[in-house]
């Protein structure tokens, strides 16, 4: 599934030109403080092939989110991560500070969880969310998420909530 839509916004999987964007994004620091501070350029390049291989491994993983007029307002997917020694489909989103607060984080993780329970086997779904980061907590639980326990990931403490079939 190469791409998907919502009211607002039209989802394209993650590509090579999408780099520019990544790497606005990445570098500003409010945005970056919950996804382990500030990527250099050369880290969101290293980043996005790694987004590139998860796709040709897993036929999943981000997509590039964009108004209906261009405007990049973040990105969002289905990936693959380890937490704690176990395997786990993870929700993920971040978004660009200019679409901070209008509901695009909600809008797009309600249509992962459906393209999680059409598509996907797993028998959960897993949000991992940086401590203080109140407004992910939020969009998990608006999307039927619920708190399981707190963890660490990638060095970082974090809540992990799920969202079973």
């Amino acid at each position: 599934m190469d791409r998907f839509a919502t009211p607002r916004l039209n989802a394209t999987r993650l590509a090579r030109e999408d780099l520019p964007d990544l790497v606005q994004l990445h570098l500003d620091s409010e945005v970056s403080r919950f996804l382990g501070g500030v990527r250099t350029p050369t880290a969101t390049a290293d980043y996005l092939e790694t987004s590139l291989r998860h796709w040709a491994d897993h036929g999943l993983g981000l997509w590039t989110l964009r108004t209906h007029d261009g405007t990049f307002r973040g990105r969002a997917g289905l990936r693959y991560v380890e937490l704690e020694g176990t395997r786990e489909l993870e929700v993920a989103y971040t978004f660009a500070r200019s679409a901070w607060g209008q509901g695009f984080a909600t809008e797009v993780t309600q249509v992962l969880v459906k393209i999680w329970e059409t598509r996907c086997s797993e028998p959960s779904l897993l949000g991992i969310v940086m401590k203080g980061n109140t407004s992910s907590e939020r969009v998990l639980l608006k999307a039927g998420f619920s708190y399981e326990r707190d963890a660490v990931f990638h060095g970082e403490n974090c809540g992990v909530f799920r969202r079973a079939r």
